[in-house]
């Protein structure tokens, strides 16, 4: 893994952002920017997460992914405790630079530290459908995903999981 840093351009103007060639993300208050992953072969939809500087530039530099963790308050290597990394195979920054796109290929085939593909692996039925399904007024959520890719407490212990709550 490369110990270089990127250097992260100063935000001029609305041209140098949205047509320029100038690296010139925009954090939030939080010194965070959004990060939308996906699978580069299938295009599924893997997971959200969040990025400082420091983990963008190490993304950067090192061709795997690596997150901040808002719960924690940590930077994360993803995989680094699974093993189930993400190399990238693409990242792309939209037009605001204020998210980021990595398209990646997981070593594992998982990418949800709950065991599932995608941390996406449940629906929420919407209009007809949540009338007719909805219960008191309360919200069903259906699973879209049933097996899990691996075994979270052979993974990570018997410990509650940190990013939660």
């Amino acid at each position: 893994m490369s110990n270089q840093t990127v250097r992260f351009q100063a935000r001029k103007n609305i041209e140098q952002v949205e047509e320029g060639i100038d690296l010139a993300p925009k954090f939030d208050e939080s010194g965070l920017i959004t990060v939308v992953t996906t699978d580069a072969s299938s295009g599924e939809l893997l997971m959200q997460g969040y990025m400082n500087k420091e983990a963008l530039s190490k993304t950067v530099t090192s061709g795997e992914a690596h997150y901040f963790s808002r719960s924690r308050q940590v930077l994360w290597h993803k995989g680094a405790t699974s093993g189930l990394t993400q190399k990238v195979s693409e990242l792309l920054i939209d037009d605001d630079q204020d998210c980021v796109w990595l398209k990646v290929e997981v070593s594992g085939g998982a990418s949800c530290h709950v065991g599932y593909r995608s941390c996406f692996y449940r629906r929420v039925p919407v209009a007809n459908e949540f009338t007719s399904k909805q219960e008191n007024a309360a919200i069903a959520l259906e699973f879209t995903d049933t097996e899990k890719v691996f075994d979270p407490k052979m993974v990570y212990g018997d410990a509650p999981n940190p990013t939660v709550l």
